[in-house]
């Protein structure tokens, strides 16, 4: 008898045995299982009502806002930004795909020298 015709048979039969296995157990487990008892209750309750607070009028919300952004609003000024002048050296390949706007901010001292050239 040649090997792979040995692995075969045994492999059908272990699949086999597997398979009866699964089978029994299964059936013993849907045989003892429990089954969950349905229990009616007369009539269902509905959830508790939240009392709705008083609507707020405009003043309030505003101060709810201001309490919530806090100290934070001072932080957030163009002052806090640390700024270079934009220096553009060469020619700068701002078109193909790897290419980048130079590095820095337009002051608007450039923005209205710009401007009045035209």
């Amino acid at each position: 008898m040649k090997i792979e015709a040995l692995k075969k048979i045994i492999k059908e039969t272990v699949k086999e045995a597997i398979q009866e296995e699964l089978k029994e157990v299964l059936y013993e487990s849907f045989k003892a299982g429990a089954r969950p008892q349905i229990v009616e209750t007369p009539q269902m309750t509905p959830p508790p009502v939240q009392p709705k607070s008083a609507p707020l009028d405009r003043q309030q919300i505003r101060e709810s806002y201001m309490n919530v952004l806090g100290d934070m609003k001072s932080q957030f000024t163009t002052g806090n930004i640390p700024t270079q002048p934009l220096q553009v050296h060469g020619p700068v390949d701002t078109t193909s795909p790897n290419g980048k706007l130079p590095d820095g901010e337009v002051s608007m001292d450039q923005i209205m020298g710009i401007m009045n050239k035209g």
